[in-house]
């Protein structure tokens, strides 16, 4: 199968989830193959609401949204025009997909297949749904497909490489397992924020998008501010208030009290405005309805910390930091060339 197949299959599995991307679905004739698959789908997007809940349909939506923009026939064509895939022997590549957010694994699922290799898929319990039923729809509108795409429950066997994902306690475990074989191993990560008591309401409230969306469980979500002394929470909190509602949502609300509790008994002390608390803390990870920050002297000493913590980053959102910092309310929003870890999978696939 040429690469242009490839492409060309995956921009119209692109055209077909963009159906799925607005408050109500809509079903457009000129979709191949939508009469056996339409249906399908929306109940398969029903079906993980009720397994995960914090499969919100929202996030749910946030997330097919996302990878409809960027399955389009110029986003693929200007992604892969960066390498040379004229001497790919096709291997077996297995992922290991996490199930923090929706569809977390598609990214390394598409890059192996369009890097012309066969992929073997052990997902997480959590997020089982959308994925197969998507690669159903892939082989329909690509039979070539067949035959390249298995999905596993069981041991993984029978495989050439790996792309595996985790937390820091499974990555050991990978590491050890899977030592004899190519890999890519990754562990936690997150994101942070860098503020200078300038940003404007509009970046503010752009910067709580990064905060909340997908109820901060992405490692893209940012859990961590760093603020010059001095700072005022006061336009912060104000930009922040537009996710609000979000402490009407039980599972979210739960783990506001919860933690609020811990915080509480422990008598550390913390802001908070009922549905979010901001705690001064030196860790990255911060638990569900709760923000980490930290203060910072200069910048100079800011860029020297955050380089030796490189490995624990995802994401720096900031306005004029760095070459490498992401846009207020963008962490959310990669293209297909924004790599986990900063590492480049097809380049990864095209060694093998």
């Amino acid at each position: 199968m040429e690469l242009q197949q490839r492409i060309n299959a995956f921009s119209k599995l692109g055209a077909f989830i963009k159906q799925f991307t607005g408050e109500a679905f809509r079903k457009e004739e000129h979709i191949l193959h939508n009469d056996l698959f339409f249906e399908g789908f929306k109940h398969q997007i029903k079906l993980a609401q009720e397994h995960n809940g914090w499969f919100t349909k929202k996030n749910i939506v946030f997330a097919l949204n996302g990878w409809a923009n960027e399955l389009t026939e110029s986003a693929l064509n200007q992604w892969t025009s960066h390498y040379n895939f004229s001497k790919v022997k096709p291997q077996k590549v297995a992922i290991i997909m996490a199930g923090n957010i929706p569809l977390v694994g598609f990214h390394d699922f598409l890059a192996v297949l369009i890097s012309g290799h066969h992929v073997v898929v052990k997902q997480s319990s959590n997020d089982k749904h959308l994925l197969p039923f998507l690669a159903k729809y892939l082989e329909q509108i690509e039979p070539e497909f067949k035959g390249r795409i298995t999905f596993t429950e069981g041991k993984l066997s029978d495989f050439d490489a790996v792309i595996a994902t985790g937390s820091n306690n499974t990555a050991r475990y990978f590491e050890f397992y899977f030592k004899d074989k190519p890999s890519i191993i990754r562990k936690n990560r997150n994101s942070v924020a860098i503020l200078n008591g300038k940003e404007t309401k509009e970046q503010l409230e752009n910067l709580s998008d990064d905060i909340f969306r997908y109820y901060g469980l992405g490692c893209r979500n940012v859990s961590k501010l760093f603020l010059p002394k001095d700072y005022s929470f006061d336009a912060f909190f104000e930009a922040i208030y537009k996710w609000h509602p979000i402490i009407n949502e039980a599972k979210y609300a739960n783990n506001y009290d919860y933690n609020k509790a811990v915080y509480l008994m422990s008598e550390f002390e913390m802001l908070e405005n009922g549905f979010l608390m901001i705690k001064e803390d030196e860790s990255f990870a911060s638990p569900i309805a709760t923000v980490f920050y930290e203060y910072y002297d200069s910048e100079e000493t800011l860029h020297v910390r955050l380089k030796n913590e490189s490995d624990n980053i995802q994401c720096i959102v900031a306005e004029g930091f760095s070459k490498e910092e992401i846009k207020f309310g963008n962490t959310q929003k990669p293209a297909l060339w924004d790599y986990a870890d900063a590492v480049d999978t097809i380049a990864f696939l095209l060694k093998l």
